[in-house]
């Protein structure tokens, strides 16, 4: 593609922006539209150093709102989607799960339909791209892969709905023909990360010396992909990946969630310059929560085999650089850190410390 018009929902987000990034800073011959509903979780801060590029512009706007994203598609000319805007923490899904069927089902529909309608007759050189999640595939055991055949058995609300739109995307690749690709992939960790999700969350409560909540008996496992290498892909994927196929996106990385934070503790001891083993010792252990995956994990041998893609460092590599941004944007994570999470973050896990004692 040359002299396109690229349409990225959800790109003030965590993954969104490092991808809106990276598009407008490696293809100054593309249109990159930013659209994003700027929720708890979109935050413009992420995208300062290019906000003034010639080739960017932010729109604010719902993905479910078929009247603006059918005028969006008509006024902007836009000759690809990359479809990022998600509810996507679980946890929240279980509190409200409505909010997570209307963005992530509905509002994916929305999309596919406007881009239906602006692109009748006109499918060359067009790409609707959807980002899903490994979630997905449900819960793994000790053993075994996610591939791209395995069959979807979705566990949680979010899980449910991100499962509802990969199928309606793929309907409308068999129904209308329409070129898309989707995209799996597994938790992704790095800067920029909204505090509710584990990593961002930890680092935030070992600086200040406040308790580590861990779920269960720790030991569920993911697999770990940086952003930047998940951005990358995404990358690969929209200009190389074939209509009509799914690609999976790990990291091979897995980790259970208890050696991952005690790696972590360590780690900040280290970089806060405290005892050996002082932060392990915010380590709390709370009531697990309801339909919890045991195990992801990522066979990522497509993407590779077929695109060239593979992850470009390690997870000891990847945690110590994201350890250090978030170090040295304390401004930026206090920011984000709003009241309302505030309570969220207390309804969410003094709940369950309550029901567990």
């Amino acid at each position: 593609m040359s002299h396109c018009t690229v349409l990225i929902t959800g790109g003030a987000g965590f993954i969104g922006s490092h991808l809106v990034r990276r598009f407008v800073r490696r293809y100054p011959d593309y249109k990159i539209l930013n659209l994003d509903c700027l929720t708890y979780a979109g935050n413009l801060a992420n995208l300062a150093d290019i906000e003034t590029a010639p080739n960017y512009r932010f729109i604010k706007g719902d993905v479910s709102d078929a009247d603006f994203i059918g005028k969006l598609f008509k006024e902007q000319a836009i000759d690809a989607v990359i479809h990022l805007a998600a509810e996507s923490h679980v946890d929240r899904s279980i509190l409200g799960p409505m909010a997570f069927f209307e963005t992530n089902i509905v509002g994916t529909g929305v999309l596919l339909q406007s881009a239906r309608k602006a692109w009748e007759g006109q499918l060359e050189n067009k790409r609707f791209y959807h980002v899903s999640t490994d979630e997905v595939y449900g819960s793994l055991g000790e053993t075994g892969l996610f591939t791209e055949k395995t069959p979807y058995d979705p566990r949680s609300p979010y899980s449910a709905s991100k499962a509802s739109s990969d199928h309606i995307v793929r309907a409308y690749y068999h129904t209308y023909g329409m070129p898309v690709v989707i995209t799996n992939c597994s938790n992704n960790y790095g800067s920029h990360q909204f505090p509710e999700k584990l990593l961002p969350l930890f680092i935030r409560n070992i600086k200040h010396k406040r308790p580590l909540p861990v779920y269960g008996d720790g030991n569920y496992t993911r697999d770990w992909l940086w952003v930047e290498d998940h951005a990358r892909a995404i990358d690969v994927v929209f200009h190389r990946g074939v209509n009509g196929e799914t690609y999976n996106i790990g990291g091979h990385n897995e980790w259970k969630n208890i050696d991952l934070i005690k790696m972590l503790c360590s780690i900040m001891d280290r970089k806060l310059d405290r005892a050996e083993n002082a932060s392990a010792q915010l380590i709390t252990y709370v009531k697990d929560r309801p339909g919890h995956d045991k195990r992801y994990a990522i066979d990522a041998s497509k993407i590779q085999r077929e695109l060239g893609w593979k992850p470009s460092v390690t997870f000891e590599e990847g945690l110590e650089v994201t350890i250090d941004w978030y170090l040295k944007n304390e401004a930026w994570l206090e920011n984000v850190t709003s009241g309302s999470y505030q309570r969220y973050y207390d309804e969410q896990y003094k709940e369950r410390n309550a029901a567990k004692n």
